[in-house]
């Protein structure tokens, strides 16, 4: 549907004992890719928050295929997978220098009311952009 990259230089702290990036990592990860192409589309998390929205995942569900190490250069490709309800589904694959697949993700975000802490549809000013984004980019 849409679709973004985002490119991520390993820092050292990133890596663990084996030299490997710590798995907990790929969440923050998906994490900065998601929150870029929310950007790309003109939405942002200050946004939401000042209309009362946040984004708590819900769900990850993570593919680990190949190590990534200290300094590697990777590229996170984001897809939100459908105009959301009261929920965004984001597909994470990211690549090595060598445009290798290394790990593939699905995560899940709820939308919620930053006061009641319940969930909410997904706000009419966030699906009118998504959808003429969508417009836009066809």
């Amino acid at each position: 549907m849409i679709t973004s990259e985002t490119k991520i230089r390993v820092r050292y702290d990133e890596v663990d004992k084996m030299g490997y990036v710590y798995h907990g990592n790929y969440a923050k990860y998906y994490h900065i890719s998601r929150t870029e192409l929310l950007r790309r589309i003109g939405i942002s998390e200050k946004e939401l928050e000042t209309n009362n929205v946040i984004l708590p995942v819900t769900e990850m569900s993570i593919k680990y295929i190949k190590p990534i190490f200290y300094d590697d250069i990777i590229t996170i490709k984001t897809s939100l997978l459908s105009l959301p309800a009261s929920r965004m589904i984001f597909h994470h694959e990211v690549r090595n220098h060598n445009n290798v697949v290394i790990n593939k993700a699905d995560s899940t975000l709820a939308f919620v009311d930053i006061n009641t802490r319940m969930p909410m549809r997904a706000p009419h000013l966030i699906v009118n952009k998504i959808e003429s984004y969508i417009k836009k980019d066809k």
